[in-house]
């Protein structure tokens, strides 16, 4: 059985960085993507930043230049670091991996980010 465990939210001041870790385990073949996506109160699920098994990289307007999506295979663990932090990136950020037997992909819990200003 999959299962996607995040980490590392938490409370930032505006200016500052978080880095987010999703870790999987369990058996996950043919990965497509891995992607970030986050929810703000009242506002639907968007994603963030994608990351291709081909190592292509997408990342939503809001976020370029500020967050950058990585992979270590070998710990089977995605990351988002964010930097720059803005009192809108407040949210639950989610993490998914999209494989070739689950095109809607494996859900972590999520875990809160919150930006003061």
């Amino acid at each position: 059985q999959v299962q996607l465990v995040e980490s590392g939210g938490g409370l930032v001041q505006a200016g500052g960085s978080l880095r987010l870790s999703c870790a999987a385990s369990g058996s996950i073949f043919s990965i497509l993507t891995m992607d970030w996506y986050r929810q703000a109160p009242g506002k639907q699920r968007d994603m963030v930043a994608r990351l291709t098994s081909t190592g292509i990289t997408n990342y939503a307007d809001s976020v370029k230049g500020r967050f950058t999506i990585s992979r270590d295979s070998a710990k089977n663990t995605v990351y988002l670091q964010m930097n720059s932090l803005k009192p809108d990136d407040t949210a639950v950020y989610y993490c998914r991996i999209m494989t070739m037997s689950n095109r809607q992909g494996y859900w972590g819990q999520g875990t809160q980010v919150t930006v003061s200003s």
